[in-house]
Formats: C-alpha cells, structure tokens, sequence
C-alpha cells in the first residue's frame, strides 16, 4: 500500500493521523510548490522537455552504472559479459540523451505515443470482457481517451516531440500538486485526537 492511500486509509477508518494532521500545512505548501512548477513548465514547455530528456539520461547512467556493479558480482564470464554490455549501453544511451537532447525527445516521444495507444487498446479489450454488473463503461471511456491522446501524439510526430514531454511533465506536476493540497487541506479537517 502506498503512503497516500495508508493515509487515506487512516483517515476513512479513524485511526490516529496526529503526526501528519500537525504537518498539514507543509503538505499543501508541497503541493502548491507542485501546482507553481508545473505551471512554470506548461509556460514553457520547450524548456520542460530538455529537463524531463536530462533526467531521462542521468536515470540512464545511474541504471548502466548499476548494471555494471551487477555483473562484477556475477561469477561466468557469460553472463558478466551480457551485464557488463548492457550496463555499457545504458550509460552510452544516457550520454547520448546529454548529447542531443532533440534525438532522445523525438525517441521518447514516440515510445511515448506507442504506449498509450497500446494501455489503450488493452483497457477497451479489458472494458468489453469484464461482467455488465461492474462499471465497464469507465474502463472503457479511459481507454478510448488514452487511445486517442496516444494517436494525436503518433500522428503529429516527430514535430511535436519539442513540447509534449514538458506538456505532459507540466500536467503531472499540476495535479501532483492538487491532490498534495487535497490531502493537506483533508487532514487539516480530520478533527484532533481527544486524550484518552
């Protein structure tokens, strides 16, 4: 279970949220340092796309690196060799992304667009199987969003691979941000504990 849910969880069931009831208002200022970044990187969305494309590479060449300290301990030479090759890969791919962030843009752009058409495809495959009594419809109307949200990034690529990563980082952190404050402003609600 997550954080937020165990917390939303102790909130529905009464259990003692003191701790995070005190800290309510860093919560919401959390969220709020959300909802300003993500309003700073929707105006400028260009600039949001290099940053999300640099972390994407430093993700890359921390993941090789790991790799690489993987196949040290592994004992046959086989297998180091196949780790030791794809550690090396992924710092190469990392470096490369610091190199020409435009190129990884437009990569991950696609892979992006690809993905969404595909969890879309599955989720309407996954509404029409599942029993008329459960709310199918729902499963449905989202997969036919993110099909379609997956087909407008495919057919305006590569020319919109310069902004819709940071579009997307822009919306994340936005409504990161709003359920942080949601979740603040919840337990600020939560009435106090009354000593036993």
């Amino acid at each position: 279970m997550t954080s937020s849910s165990a917390i939303l969880q102790s909130l529905r069931t009464g259990t003692d949220v003191a701790p995070l009831r005190a800290k309510w208002g860093w919560i919401v200022a959390l969220g709020f340092v959300y909802v300003v970044a993500g309003f700073v990187a929707l105006g400028s969305v260009v600039m949001a796309t290099v940053a999300s494309v640099f972390v994407v590479g430093v993700m890359m060449i921390v993941a090789g690196v790991a790799e690489l300290f993987n196949a040290f301990q592994v004992k046959s030479w086989g297998k180091f060799l196949i780790w030791g090759l794809l550690g090396v890969l992924y710092i190469v791919a990392g470096f490369v992304t610091f190199e020409n962030p435009l190129f990884a843009a437009v990569l991950l752009t696609l892979i992006l667009g690809a993905s969404l058409v595909a969890s879309g495809v599955v989720r309407i495959f996954l509404a029409f199987n599942m029993k008329r009594e459960m709310p199918w419809i729902w499963v449905a109307l989202s997969g036919v969003i993110t099909l379609l949200v997956g087909l407008v990034i495919l057919v305006h690529w590569p020319v919109n691979s310069v902004y819709i990563l940071g579009l997307f980082l822009g919306i994340d952190l936005i409504m990161a941000g709003a359920g942080w404050i949601g979740l603040g402003l919840g337990l600020h609600r939560v009435p106090a504990a009354r000593p036993a």
